[in-house]
């Protein structure tokens, strides 16, 4: 009972110190204000009329026109019924964001080192190691949400899944059931899918040691537990899944229709992103040194050097206000890495690159192989295209790899396996059957490694010009001296966060070096070890995160001011949409007043992203009309922002007289090119092949008028003395949306490649359109199901563990 006791407290000191120090660490959020967050700032513009929807109907309408012509909301933040896989997760992030990303950083962490018996100082420390690595913070900053929240459960995921291959059979169900619920309820997929690149390894070595001992058993019996409980987790969230997967066919991460770019070549033949867009943020092998230098490669486009730049002392120079110097040195564009751009560089720390070091060399078990093949498979995939063999052969025979952008990110598996190696090498300095000499030589070969690979960073300046890709823009901008002094600063930075890393190596070793010899007691060790590992991260993670990021938290709610354009166009109360060319598909504060062809999204409608590429961005007005664009905002003489208005704007719905025939999606495209879209319409013929009637006479006094508007449901008036065919200005997205004529369902077609055409009788008529996805009712069945499934087996896991204690007491 006291042993029980002792556990739980010692569990409750943990958790309440990740408490603190995530609060302690963005300590604004105790005054009520927010992280400023670009991401989050362009996700509220797109979701603004959803969630305004809400509020008022209390209704969640799984559909909005504010972004891309109109969209699903399944990426938009969409609630599903008997989602209490959700609830659990907004439990366990009860903090102020982005503190309760950070705390859940750490408790996932320390979840994971728990469940490989580790010393829970140790733990601890582990902890605190993962969670302020400066990728994991960095993102944070920036806003990229989803990613951190799905990062935050691949420790307990992990964790889960040790504990049933070391035969805690019902726990480790339980955890990884439950771990991998909540890592797909994050809902960023791509961070469970490298994860999963990360248990295929484990699983090969646990495969191999199943064979060498002969339990192979045991390996199999493992392996099919887990691979039920991860059916089991993934299916709470089924409603989720369902839906991204039929909004993903629908978006540019799915199959284009197309095979041809808009200049006429032929297109790269995918069915997922093409191999330009995935390797685009390719890390430099030469730069994914800054794991163990942060500034290696300059640091970010926008570094804070304030007083102490050569830049700064060159702008005084040459006349420059103190004010306006200071103000440039702020943001010096210093990052000069393979990458088109980044915020911060993936720095594990050097105490830990260190450590991981120290592991290799002492550390016996098998972890320390899965562990490094996770990060020596994380590390190459991340230099993409600058290992095209690799990356081409991954994304051209891998399953699903073709469907993610950005490989440097994969670097989050190397993020999660070194600190995990590392802390196993400090659990071995504590083990007491581990002979001192052994523990004396793994520290003195891996300070001479780590130490001489900074020596040999630091000795290799001069084989670096310090110019990077994008330079010769800058230089267009700021002239060849100033150039010449950014130039000299990332050289200044390299130098300094070389020294400074070698300086860590060093107190690192020493606090090593005195435990081992014990003069140090674990506590002091424990203790000194840890604020290394902190003075070193968060050292770096304050350059790029920090009190001046935090808003008041109105900033965020409402991040876009109404404009006088803004203002001007709400005057007009009809239903319309307004394009910005200075955002185009890569913004969203015309969404926050206004319903936008545009938007900001990294899968977007790949049917909008095609009628950009191959018409919008060309000038076609046609398309803009049949898209109902009633305003575009321009810039006048003076540069101001005006309105300025379509009177083509083909309105909400018109009946067309004929509709040309294609036969595929290229002929559907290219056929708008000069397409009048007020009198004809582009039909593909293979796709609709239930329609019969191609020509319709169109009376003068016709007309189709939208009654009421709600993002889910468009209530139109027609009147015709003859039957003719209407189009919609909508999007088609045929998994939902449903037509009624005077109640009864007609079918919809596709026309002009991306919008709603019905065929509509004689008279006047009642038009419906419903959205009414099948997806959210089959996934709910099966998510309520799978739901009960799994609060059964964990209620049956605590009866068993309650019975089983009792039983031990009474023997």
């Amino acid at each position: 009972m006291k042993s029980n006791l002792r556990v739980f407290l010692i569990h409750f000191f943990a958790v309440s110190l990740f408490v603190i120090v995530a609060l302690a660490f963005f300590t604004p959020v105790l005054q009520g204000k927010v992280i400023f967050q670009s991401d989050i700032a362009q996700y509220t513009g797109m979701a603004k009329e959803q969630i305004d929807f809400k509020k008022r109907t209390g209704e969640e309408p799984y559909w909005t026109n504010s972004a891309f012509g109109g969209m699903p909301t399944y990426q938009l933040g969409a609630h599903y019924p008997h989602n209490y896989v959700k609830q659990l997760d907004l439990a366990l992030r009860f903090l102020p964001r982005p503190a309760d990303y950070l705390f859940l950083y750490l408790l996932g962490f320390y979840i994971l080192l728990s469940c490989l018996k580790i010393d829970f100082r140790l733990a601890v420390i582990g902890a605190l190691a993962f969670g302020f690595s400066t990728y994991l913070i960095i993102i944070l900053g920036v806003g990229h949400n989803a990613k951190a929240h799905a990062i935050a459960y691949l420790p307990m995921l992990l964790g889960g899944i040790l504990l049933v291959f070391r035969k805690k059979y019902i726990w480790g169900f339980v955890l990884t059931a439950l771990a991998m619920a909540l890592e797909i309820n994050a809902n960023h997929y791509q961070m469970t899918y490298y994860f999963m690149l990360l248990v295929l390894i484990l699983g090969v070595v646990y495969l191999v040691d199943g064979i060498r001992k002969k339990q192979l058993k045991h390996f199999f019996t493992s392996v099919g537990l887990l691979l039920v409980a991860v059916v089991l987790g993934i299916a709470t969230n089924a409603t989720s899944l369902m839906a991204t997967k039929e909004y993903a066919d629908w978006s540019t991460r799915g199959k284009s229709e197309l095979t041809i770019t808009p200049d006429g070549n032929q297109k790269e033949n995918s069915g997922g992103l093409s191999k330009e867009y995935i390797t685009q943020y390719s890390y430099g092998i030469t730069e994914s040194l800054n794991l163990f230098v942060p500034r290696l490669f300059g640091g970010s486009n926008y570094e804070d050097l304030g007083e102490g730049s050569k830049t700064y002392n060159f702008l005084i120079e040459k006349g420059l206000s103190p004010t306006k110097a200071l103000e440039f040195s702020k943001g010096l564009p210093l990052y000069w890495g393979d990458q088109p751009g980044t915020s911060a560089p993936a720095y594990v720390g050097a105490v830990l690159f260190f450590l991981f070091i120290l592991g290799l060399i002492l550390v016996k078990k098998k972890a320390k192989w899965w562990l490094l093949g996770g990060v020596l498979m994380s590390l190459v995939l991340s230099w993409g295209k600058n290992f095209s063999a690799l990356t081409d052969f991954m994304i051209d025979y891998f399953p699903l790899y073709d469907k993610f952008r950005a490989v440097s990110s994969i670097q989050v598996i190397l993020e999660l396996c070194v600190p995990i190696l590392a802390i196993l090498a400090l659990a071995e300095l504590f083990n007491t059957t581990v002979e001192k000499a052994k523990k004396l030589n793994a520290l003195k070969i891996s300070f001479f490694i780590t130490a001489g690979l900074g020596i040999l960073i630091l000795v290799s300046k001069g084989l670096f010009s310090f110019e990077g890709g994008s330079d010769a823009f800058l230089e267009q901008n700021y002239g060849n001296e100033l150039m010449t002094m950014i130039r000299l600063d990332r050289e200044a930075v390299y130098v300094n966060d070389t020294l400074r890393s070698l300086l860590f190596v060093l107190l690192s070793a020493t606090a090593l070096w005195l435990f081992i010899k014990e003069k140090f007691n674990k506590n002091v060790f424990v203790l000194v070890i840890g604020l290394l590992i902190l003075f070193d991260l968060i050292g770096v993670d304050k350059r790029y995160v920090n009190d001046d990021d935090f808003v008041r938290q109105r900033a965020m709610t409402s991040p876009f001011a109404e404009t006088a354009v803004d203002k001007e166009i709400a005057k007009d109360k009809s239903i319309f949409r307004v394009y910005n060319p200075a955002e185009g598909l890569n913004g969203a504060s015309t969404s926050y007043y206004h319903q936008s062809i545009g938007g900001y999204h990294a899968a977007k409608p790949a049917k909008m992203q095609d009628l950009f590429d191959f018409h919008i961005y060309n000038g076609n007005l046609n398309v803009l009309n049949m898209l109902n664009v009633k305003y575009v905002i321009q810039q006048d003489e003076e540069g101001r922002s005006v309105p300025a208005v379509n009177p083509n704007a083909n309105g909400n719905a018109w009946f067309v007289e004929e509709l040309i025939k294609v036969s595929n999606a290229n002929e559907a495209i290219l056929a708008l090119k000069d397409l009048d879209t007020k009198s004809k319409a582009v039909i593909n013929t293979t796709k609709n092949s239930s329609l019969t009637n191609y020509a319709f006479a169109k009376d003068s006094l016709a007309s189709i008028v939208l009654e009421n508007y709600r993002p889910n449901q468009l209530t139109y008036q027609s009147k015709n003395k003859n039957k003719g065919f209407a189009i919609f200005s909508e999007m088609y997205y045929e998994n939902g949306w449903k037509a009624y004529i005077d109640g009864v369902e007609k079918p919809i077609y596709e026309v002009n490649y991306a919008l709603r055409g019905l065929e509509v009788p004689t008279g006047d008529h009642k038009i419906e359109f419903k959205f009414e996805p099948a997806v959210i009712k089959e996934g709910s069945t099966i998510v309520l199901a799978s739901s009960l499934l799994l609060g059964l087996v964990i209620l049956s896991a605590l009866g068993y563990s309650f019975w089983s204690t009792r039983k031990s007491n009474k023997e």
